[in-house]
């Protein structure tokens, strides 16, 4: 139980229904859907496109999404990719003619197709209750009427907003300037499209005006995207892959995502007594950050789309763990690993619910880079993503940009089975961060019996690229520690991450925790 003198939140506790997200309003609105009849998965959709209203530099309706999902009464765990392809007339190649190291971040030749709102219509057609006009009502009404500008959102808005782009700053900035906290944000059109979606599906994204003003946007922006690229965009149903850390089963969705890092780095961490270290402590977070840093240049190596990603099983094979855990010096931090041209960054939602019959679902959705690509659509301002900026320039290498292809992903949905059995969709936003946030959630929840809030509340740390990123949590004497170690240690100027999770009881009671690092809350009835 935490110290009711100091600041803190609880858990938040009920029996027929939950959500855990980083808004409250759209926590609410999946509260509401599942009051009226719909599953979770309806709920997840609902709370999942209001949030690109609630926090438009995260997410929204240009961008991709990854689903783990339990169905009810059932052990299994389904994923689904919703993850869009590269531009089919578009290769590395050219842009190394151009004389590109990296994809430019803010240009339309980052802009992969937004698969999003297909996975959304799929996954309301096949497994939702509702239908899309009761779960997009919310997020219509919001994008209408507005949305009062939350602090977190404000904050990440004046870090980002510079972003925007010719007519995506009409569309995202507020008589030409940064919404404050408590300003209203209105997306007319955006409803607009979300109205059409309701009443004609999937195709009136894909097809018509709607992917016309997109795909003029993009070729005036010098994008090569055509037509059929948007016709042809599909999610995928796919096999999750999983891995044992203690007593605990982390199951993740697959390549194109990082999930097999987060399951790799819990393999490597077996090899240590992370329980006997101080939860807190320089130990722990010295092992956690060169095991990251071994397990992430297996990222870079190995993942890619699913399609070109040949090396998964021995990525998660215990060899390849025990092999890179005698590596690790307890005492000295090693070179960081060869920085890649593949971009990462921080900027991602993350919702869960579960249902009273049991359904859980696990969903994370994001554009990728604070505001995308920085491009929106001139009529619709549908803003659109970058994420293919995680591809790689490199010839031959299996994330080398080519067009029809994934690109790498770093956001990952989670969940935890214990016995076989699904208690806890759990998911941690951050960018690269999101593979360790996984390892390191895990194991404060095994390692050191944290209860779910608190897990999620402790202190990071993140070993990203040269740099030690420690946040304010932790005490002087610790950053020393690490320093002392050879780590080049920092303070972040933004907390590191968030994260969301649902434990569901054995008794059939739901705990649901949400991070203080974001604007959100759990919520249930």
């Amino acid at each position: 139980m935490r110290d009711f003198h100091l600041p803190g939140r609880s858990a938040v506790f009920a029996t027929n229904g939950m959500c855990a997200t980083s808004h409250p309003l759209a926590a609410r609105a999946a509260v509401d859907i599942l009051a009226r009849g719909g599953n979770a998965m309806d709920a997840a959709i609902a709370g999942a496109v209001l949030l690109g209203i609630c926090e438009p530099q995260m997410t929204g309706i240009g961008g991709d999404c990854f689903v783990l999902y339990s169905p009810a009464g059932g052990e299994e765990v389904l994923a689904l990719n919703g993850s869009g392809r590269a531009p089919a007339a578009l290769d590395a190649a050219k842009l190394r003619d151009k004389g590109e190291k990296t994809v430019p971040l803010r240009s339309a030749d980052a802009v992969t197709i937004p698969t999003a709102i297909d996975a959304f219509c799929h996954l309301s057609e096949s497994v939702g209750k509702l239908g899309l006009d009761a779960l997009l009502a919310p997020a219509i009404h919001y994008a209408e009427a507005g949305v009062p500008v939350a602090p977190r959102v404000a904050f990440d808005w004046a870090t980002d907003g510079g972003t925007l782009q010719g007519r995506a700053r009409d569309h995202f900035l507020i008589n030409g300037k940064t919404p404050r906290v408590g300003d209203l944000f209105r997306a007319p059109g955006q409803a607009e499209v979300l109205r059409c979606v309701a009443a004609q599906g999937r195709d009136a994204f894909y097809t018509g005006e709607i992917a016309e003003d997109m795909i003029a946007t993009l070729q005036a922006a010098g994008g090569s995207h055509s037509a059929g690229d948007f016709a042809a965009a599909r999610c995928e149903a796919t096999t999750p892959v999983s891995g044992q850390y203690k007593d605990l089963e982390v199951v993740e969705h697959p390549p194109n995502g990082q999930g097999a890092t987060a399951l790799l780095l819990m393999n490597i961490l077996s090899h240590f007594d992370i329980a006997g270290m101080d939860p807190q402590g320089a130990e722990r977070l010295h092992i956690e950050a060169e095991a990251t840093k071994l397990a992430y240049d297996a990222r870079n190596r190995f993942l890619a789309d699913p399609d070109h990603t040949t090396r998964l099983g021995h990525m998660l094979a215990p060899e390849t763990a025990r092999g890179l855990a005698a590596l690790i010096d307890p005492k000295r931090a090693m070179a960081a690993a060869a920085p890649i041209s593949e971009a990462v960054h921080k900027d991602t939602i993350y919702i869960t619910v579960v249902d009273s019959d049991g359904m859980s679902v696990s969903l994370i959705y994001s554009i990728f880079h604070g505001f995308g690509s920085g491009i929106a659509s001139d009529k619709f301002g549908i803003l659109l993503q970058n994420r293919g900026a995680g591809f790689t320039l490199e010839e031959g290498h299996p994330n080398e940009l080519k067009g029809g292809k994934r690109p790498m992903h770093t956001i990952i949905p989670g969940m935890i089975r214990e016995n076989g059995r699904v208690t806890m969709p759990f998911g941690v936003m951050g960018g690269a961060y999101q593979s360790y946030g996984h390892a390191r959630f895990a194991s404060n929840l095994t390692d050191f019996g944290m209860d779910v809030q608190s897990a999620i509340d402790a202190p990071r740390a993140f070993a990203d690229g040269q740099v030690m990123k420690v946040e304010r949590g932790f005490g002087d004497e610790v950053r020393q520690s690490l320093s002392d170690m050879g780590h080049k240690v920092v303070i972040p100027d933004t907390a590191i991450g968030g994260a969301q999770a649902i434990r569901i009881r054995e008794d059939g009671v739901l705990e649901g925790a949400s991070d203080p690092r974001k604007d959100g809350c759990a919520l249930g009835y």
